[in-house]
């Protein structure tokens, strides 16, 4: 198995535009349009990749996402292992799972689309 890394993460937000706003103006960040939409904003050019996501009731940490080659697979492990995983989602950047380890703690799985 290759090395897995941190390869996106999300931070919650009631407000979409008003975060675009505010850490746009905060940090220079601009905002990928085409990998958006009105319930996430993708960062340009962040690496590693990571945006924001709308939320009823924004959380105080974020949401780390495991790039992994095959999530699938990966997906099954997480279950052999005793954890669960949610239904994978399909999006312009490629599939996204929320897991949790065999003790309840949460994370994410992302297999990037081509190009990203």
């Amino acid at each position: 198995m290759a090395q897995v890394q941190l390869g996106y993460f999300t931070l919650d937000t009631a407000d979409i535009g008003k975060a675009k706003a505010f850490y746009g103006s905060l940090f220079g960040w601009s905002f990928d349009e085409a990998a958006s939409g009105p319930t996430y904003a993708h960062v340009k050019d962040s690496s590693p990749a990571f945006g924001f996501v709308k939320a009823e009731r924004p959380a105080s940490e974020t949401n780390l996402y495991f790039r992994v080659e095959d999530l699938n697979a990966v997906c099954a492990r997480v279950r052999e292992l005793g954890g669960k995983a949610a239904l994978p989602a399909e999006s312009p950047t490629g599939l996204t799972v929320v897991v949790c380890d065999d003790q309840g703690v949460s994370f994410s799985l992302w297999q990037a689309a081509a190009g990203y």
